[in-house]
């Protein structure tokens, strides 16, 4: 029996069964105004304005945004499966964007997990969340990735 809580798609491709899932978000803006990302229950503000360009985030920042978000989320989902606890777990991300054509060209991250569990195993996750990232997985066909994950045991 298979159990997900996302909206699936199963697929039968030569007898073998493929689980696609889909997502679908809103965005609208108003002219000389900036915008909105509606996701679920969630609005997120971003700029598309000069005023707000010190304010809100840009489509660059939350793209980085999204990539912290599938590292944290992975982070969590691999603490089951790998059978680790941590108190908490942050992410820094940084990338560098050329000009002629716009794109991101390298992205660069820095996992820092706070935890005393002699089970975490930092290669092991480093490995998982490098292979099963939905987001890791489509930027590395766009750009190079690299990152470092520091577990930190020392902490209040």
């Amino acid at each position: 029996m298979l159990t997900a809580y996302w909206p699936l798609k199963v697929v039968i491709v030569l007898n073998q069964i493929a689980v696609k899932m889909e997502y679908s978000i809103t965005a609208s803006s108003v002219a000389k105004h900036d915008a909105v990302l509606a996701v679920k229950q969630a609005q997120i503000e971003f700029g598309t304005t000069d005023e707000s360009a010190n304010r809100l985030p840009n489509p660059a920042e939350l793209f980085l945004g999204a990539f912290a978000a599938c590292m944290l989320k992975n982070v969590e989902r691999f603490s089951t499966l790998l059978h680790f606890t941590y108190e908490r777990a942050r992410v820094q991300v940084q990338a560098v964007r050329l000009e002629r054509p716009p794109r991101m060209d390298e992205l660069r991250y820095s996992l820092t997990i706070y935890s005393k569990d002699p089970d975490l195993r930092i290669p092991l996750l480093k490995k998982n969340l490098e292979r099963y990232g939905t987001i890791f997985n489509t930027v590395k066909q766009a750009c190079s990735v690299r990152g470092e994950i520091e577990k930190v045991t020392d902490y209040v």
